[in-house]
């Protein structure tokens, strides 16, 4: 008897991956038919039943197990007051900055590191100029700082430009600063990955500079002083 409930079991779960897969595959389908241009990388249960995580990028979709209905907004777990959604894009943050890589970055060390934030950065930004002009305070408090660069004004503009002087530079860290204190920075041109930053920044819908990314993979939008930094991050901490 146990056995035959063994196989009952064994089935009922194999039934159930296979309706899963094929849910799967029809909201692929679906998308991939009205949204040609739309890269999915992956199709999942969520939390609630009958609806499917959409992983697109950084960002975060839901779809009817039909393939029917796409939507984007946060799923709550009413019961805990977690946002769910945001958990799963904290994650996805972090998968698409280790994917750009340190070697893409403008990295600031400080000399014992506790804390590690990315940092998108407009050269032209009055509060990301601020930020930086404080940057032996951000190292005092042990916290590294990768930088990435969201010209606002788009490529081809003067802030874009800089950017890519700055990154051709000898001294990318010393070029950095100068242009941050509005210095001439050398006109350069080389292969660079401003476009991968700012495709990054589109697709972790970044509205202003500067935009701080935790290690933890969450955003705080705009300046903050590096002692209010290093409090969040001990905060952050606590909360997970």
């Amino acid at each position: 008897m146990k056995k035959l409930l063994k196989i009952a079991a064994l089935s009922v779960t194999a039934l159930t991956l296979a309706v899963a897969h094929a849910d799967e595959n029809a909201i692929k389908q679906s998308i991939g038919k009205s949204m040609p241009d739309v890269k999915i990388d992956s199709v999942k249960p969520s939390e609630v039943k009958g609806i499917y995580e959409v992983v697109v990028g950084s960002n975060i979709l839901y779809a009817t197990e039909d393939g029917k209905y796409l939507f984007q907004g946060r799923l709550i777990d009413i019961e805990s007051r977690t946002d769910l959604t945001e958990r799963k894009l904290a994650t996805s943050r972090l998968a698409a900055l280790d994917k750009i890589g340190e070697d893409k970055m403008i990295i600031f060390k400080p000399k014992i590191n506790k804390y590690t934030v990315s940092i998108f950065t407009d050269i032209d930004c009055g509060y990301c100029r601020k930020l930086h002009s404080e940057i032996d305070q951000y190292m005092a408090q042990g916290i590294t700082i990768r930088y990435l660069f969201f010209p606002r004004a788009g490529k081809g503009s003067e802030s874009y430009n800089k950017a890519v002087s700055v990154w051709c530079a000898k001294d990318r860290n010393a070029a950095l600063t100068a242009a941050k204190k509005d210095q001439a920075v050398a006109t350069k041109t080389c292969d660079n990955p401003v476009d991968e930053h700012m495709a990054l920044a589109a697709d972790f819908d970044v509205k202003g500079t500067p935009m701080i990314v935790t290690e933890k993979g969450n955003i705080y939008p705009g300046y903050l002083p590096a002692k209010e930094l290093v409090e969040a991050l001990e905060t952050e901490k606590k909360v997970h």
